[in-house]
């Protein structure tokens, strides 16, 4: 998916060239995964000429939401809270990524402030 939300349109053949030479699949595996892919709404392909060329239907913000949400609902009981202990429980968390995660979580506490109004008997 990431080399299709990279470059757009493209074959599989043109999929198994750009993944690194250690790490390539062959042409059958990638054709499967994207097959695979296509059945489930990710992707669609049209025809040209006798070549299949694969685009994503669905952005990537959009498919990570999606398997994020997969994610919380299969192993963490639909629990933010415990998604997020178990990704900072590692002790692999930057100091960076705490920071930049403070911040996204004050930003997310304003939104939520802001769409909820004020409190029952504020009279503002």
């Amino acid at each position: 998916m990431h080399v299709l939300w990279q470059t757009g349109e493209c074959s599989v053949q043109d999929l198994v060239s750009s993944m690194p030479a250690d790490s390539r699949l062959a042409y059958n595996s990638v054709l499967t995964t994207i097959r695979i892919l296509e059945a489930k709404g990710y992707v669609e392909h049209r025809q040209e000429g006798r070549a299949f060329l694969y685009s994503p239907r669905i952005a990537e913000q959009d498919a990570q939401q999606t398997e994020v949400k997969h994610v919380m609902n299969r192993f963490f009981s639909n629990s933010r809270e415990k998604l997020m202990l178990a990704v900072l429980g590692n002790g692999e968390v930057k100091q960076a990524e705490l920071k930049r995660l403070k911040q996204l979580i004050a930003e997310a506490e304003a939104a939520a402030a802001k769409s909820a109004g004020p409190a029952k008997g504020d009279r503002r």
